[in-house]
């Protein structure tokens, strides 16, 4: 006779929310979701990490306006109009500054065809009432006086502001476990489906948590796990983008003021200097599904485009290269709150926009995950909007 003790399997820790996903997203939906008195546990190998790693950080609600995407401006300033406060806030929970700048963008064109391209978004801005000051050439170098002698004209949007991301990242951090989340650093298996309802995670090293709502907020890979059924959609793909970063020299003037955007030969490029003297060129565009490979093809057209923008970049030292991937969605907006399947919410697809979105993406799910409800100001991206049976959406 097996005398042996048999042990049972040990008990599920159970919470009111598990996130899925410990980046910026993530971990600023947590923070809240704490914050509103939910017991929260955030699922990542590697909080803090993500696309955050090699992301510039503009806070570019005004001059990251698209054709079509007006919609989604409107979240985009909400969110801008909460920075300032988020900051501070942020900033006294973690006891560390998440680099943030009010410092403005200025666009600048570099020949006709750009000078003409320029003032159309010029033209767009101003239909949609937003602040933004035509300057010429001269005035443009009046500025930044680095600029190449060709710049044609430029835009000026002192509201266009910016963050450090790996500040940001690192200060939510630190703010979630002071504000008692918990962490699995391990990647969710599957969403434990029961009674028609998420009820938690498994997580690949079989471990279970029980949740009363779970989020998904994974980027790109927010639609990996399993048990998802066929009625939730999580249409989520990666861009994969280049950056490089390099060291200003400690000047007065400064190198670079403001973050300085324009479009080369049909290429958007950005450099993003920071107090720390790091300066940050972007914004490579690929469709090369998981890939995130630095190639010397990025790196020089990087170097090339920001190189006809501020000739003296070349004298500065390269002290980083990365790559990352953007979560998109069909439309270019965010995935968020309540899906088709109750106890199931998502926090993912914000594209180019992750850095500017966190504040609000941050208090609307969380107002999601204590009401069920999103607010008025985000139910425009409600999770729903591309499952099956939601308007223009074939069944």
């Amino acid at each position: 006779m097996d005398t042996r003790t048999q042990q049972s399997p040990p008990a599920r820790r159970a919470f009111d929310a598990v996130v899925v996903g410990g980046g910026v997203i993530g971990l600023v939906v947590a923070w809240r979701a704490a914050g509103r008195g939910l017991t929260t546990a955030v699922v990542d190998p590697e909080p803090g990490g993500g696309a955050a790693r090699v992301a510039a950080g503009m806070l570019a609600a005004v001059t990251e306006l698209h054709h079509g995407e007006e919609a989604l401006l409107d979240l985009n300033l909400e969110s801008a109009s909460r920075y300032p406060r988020f900051a501070a806030e942020l900033s006294e929970a973690a006891g560390a500054g998440i680099g943030y700048r009010s410092c403005g963008t200025l666009s600048v064109a570099l020949d006709a065809d750009d000078r003409a391209q320029l003032r159309d978004v010029h033209l767009l801005q101003q239909r949609c009432g937003l602040d933004a000051q035509w300057l010429t050439g001269r005035e443009c170098r009046r500025l930044e006086p680095m600029l190449a002698p060709g710049v044609r004209g430029g835009l000026r949007v002192d509201g266009d502001h910016q963050a450090d991301p790996r500040l940001l990242a690192a200060a939510l951090l630190t703010a979630c476990e002071r504000a008692g989340v918990a962490f699995h650093r391990d990647w969710v298996r599957e969403v434990d489906v029961r009674g028609g309802r998420a009820a938690g995670v498994l997580l690949a090293d079989g471990t279970a948590l029980a949740a009363g709502r779970v989020v998904l907020a994974g980027g790109c890979r927010s639609g990996e796990p399993a048990g998802l059924p066929p009625g939730v959609a999580v249409p989520v793909r990666p861009v994969k983008g280049q950056v490089l970063r390099l060291r200003m020299p400690r000047t007065q003037p400064p190198f670079l003021s403001r973050t300085v955007r324009a479009v080369v030969r049909g290429n958007p490029v950005y450099l993003v200097p920071r107090v720390s003297g790091e300066l940050v060129i972007g914004a490579t565009s690929e469709e090369r599904g998981r890939d995130t490979t630095v190639t010397a093809g990025g790196v020089y057209e990087l170097l090339r485009d920001a190189h006809e923008l501020v000739p003296g970049i070349t004298e500065l030292p390269l002290v980083e290269t990365g790559a990352g991937l953007r979560p998109a969605t069909p439309d270019n907006a965010p995935l968020l709150g309540p899906t088709a399947l109750p106890g199931l919410h998502l926090a993912t697809g914000h594209h180019r926009n992750g850095i500017l979105l966190a504040p609000v993406t941050g208090d609307a799910v969380a107002e999601a995950l204590v009401t069920g409800e999103l607010p008025d100001y985000a139910r425009p991206f409600g999770a729903q909007r591309f499952s099956v049976g939601a308007p223009g959406v074939p069944a």
